[in-house]
């Protein structure tokens, strides 16, 4: 196998067969043209703190989070009336979206949650009064 090494500015062409090497040339190496000078990198912002999970106030039954993920979509809003089976949220986890629905009848007395949230199992969705 051939091989090119440069060694304090100068350049050797070595060849190497059967565990002995066999210098083919050598020359003055070629100094490449210097870069531009990067500007320092600006220190990273610091991470914002996690957000404390949101409280719930409202009166009634919470739909909680079955898994970790994103909200994708919130369909329902403070005050509307929900039958059991309507879709409260989209929650996206593991690439999938899952419809949350309602499991009873009722009011919305609270929507925990907004489009783009993070949320932990069991996590607070929206609350059914």
């Amino acid at each position: 196998m051939k091989y090119k090494v440069t060694l304090n500015g100068r350049t050797y062409e070595v060849e190497v067969k059967n565990g002995q090497a066999i210098l083919l040339d050598e020359y003055e190496a070629v100094a490449p043209a210097a870069a531009p000078v990067a500007a320092p990198a600006a220190a990273p912002a610091a991470a914002p703190a996690p957000a404390a999970a949101p409280v719930v106030t409202g009166a009634g039954e919470a739909v909680n989070a079955p898994m970790p993920g994103t909200i994708l979509k919130v369909n329902v809003t403070q005050g509307q009336a929900v039958k059991e089976g309507d879709v409260l949220c989209v929650l996206e986890a593991m690439k999938m979206e899952n419809e949350i629905m309602a499991p009873k009848a009722g009011t919305v007395t609270q929507v925990v949650v907004a489009k783009g949230s993070s949320v932990n199992t069991g996590d607070a969705l929206v609350v059914i009064g």
